[in-house]
C-alpha cells in the first residue's frame, strides 16, 4: 500500500543500515527499559516485550517519556498516526530522532503499517483513526507476541495488560499574568492484569525545566497552576490574578 511504502522510503532515506531488530529481542520476553524516574511506577521496572500498553487520554508527555528508554537499546521507534507530536519535545525525553520512523496519516491503513513496522522497530506509538474492535486487536496482539515489539497506544486498547494515565497536573512558570511555562509536575498511575493488577503512582516532572522526565524530588512554591483534565485552579499560595488554563 503506498502509505506503507512511503514509510520505508523515508526510513531508508534517513538510514540505508535499518535493518530489522526483532530477532535480537525473544519474541514477547524480556523487558524494553524505560527511563530511571519511571521504572518505580511499572510493575516490571519496564516494558513487556510484545505487549500492547494502554495511555489514557493519550498524554503526549506520558508516551514520549515512556518510548525514550528504546535510546538505550539503540533500537528503532515509530510514530503513527501522530501528526501533532513534536520532534523537538522528543528529543528533549531523550528519543534519537535518527532513528524515529514517522507516518502522520496512515489513514484507515494504520493497522497494516503497524504489522509492517512491528518487524522493524522495537517500539511504536500509535494514535489509532477510531475505535479499535477486539477482533483487530488480537491479530495485532499476535503479530507484537511475534515480533516483541511494544505499542503504546495513546487512548484505550483492548486487552492491553498494562494502562497508564496522569490523574493530575500542575504547570510552573506563570506570573503575574505573564511568562513562561517551565515544566509540569503529575502523578502517573498504573494498573492492569496479572502482576500490574495492584496499582501504582508516582510523582513525576513530565517534562521538567530541561524538557526532560524525572521522579519529584521537593515541592516548588508559588508561580503555580494546579491541571486537572481540562480545569485549572490556582495552585497553593497563589491567586485568582494567576489563575490560567493550558
Amino acid at each position: 500500500m503506498p502509505v506503507i511504502e512511503s514509510v520505508f522510503e523515508s526510513a531508508v532515506e534517513r538510514q540505508p543500515a535499518l535493518r530489522p531488530v526483532a530477532s535480537s529481542a525473544a519474541p514477547g520476553r524480556g523487558l524494553l527499559p524505560v527511563v530511571p524516574a519511571l521504572r518505580g511506577v511499572l510493575p516490571e521496572g519496564g516494558l513487556r516485550r510484545g505487549t500492547a500498553v494502554s495511555v489514557a487520554g493519550g498524554d503526549a508527555g506520558l508516551l514520549l517519556a515512556l518510548a525514550a528508554g528504546v535510546r538505550e537499546t539503540d533500537g528503532w521507534a515509530a510514530a503513527v498516526g501522530l501528526p501533532d507530536l513534536g520532534l523537538a519535545a522528543a528529543a528533549g525525553y531523550g528519543l534519537d530522532l535518527r532513528r524515529l520512523l514517522v507516518a502522520d496519516d496512515p489513514g484507515p491503513h494504520w493497522a497494516e503499517v503497524v504489522s509492517v513496522l512491528a518487524g522493524a522497530v522495537e517500539l511504536i506509538m500509535l494514535r489509532p483513526d477510531g475505535p479499535v474492535p477486539p477482533n483487530l486487536a488480537a491479530r495485532l496482539a499476535a503479530v507484537l507476541r511475534r515480533s516483541g515489539c511494544v505499542l503504546l497506544v495513546a487512548g484505550p486498547w483492548p486487552g492491553a495488560g498494562l494502562r497508564l494515565g496522569v490523574r493530575s497536573g500542575r504547570w510552573f512558570g506563570l506570573g503575574d499574568g505573564h511568562g513562561q511555562l517551565t515544566g509540569r509536575q503529575v502523578e502517573v498511575v498504573a494498573e492492569g492484569r496479572g502482576s500490574a493488577v495492584r496499582g501504582r503512582a508516582a510523582r513525576l516532572w513530565l517534562p521538567d525545566a530541561h524538557g526532560a522526565v524525572r521522579a519529584v524530588e521537593e515541592t516548588v512554591g508559588a508561580g503555580t497552576v494546579d491541571v486537572v483534565g481540562e480545569d485549572a485552579v490556582a495552585g497553593p499560595g497563589t491567586g485568582l490574578d494567576r489563575m490560567a488554563v493550558v
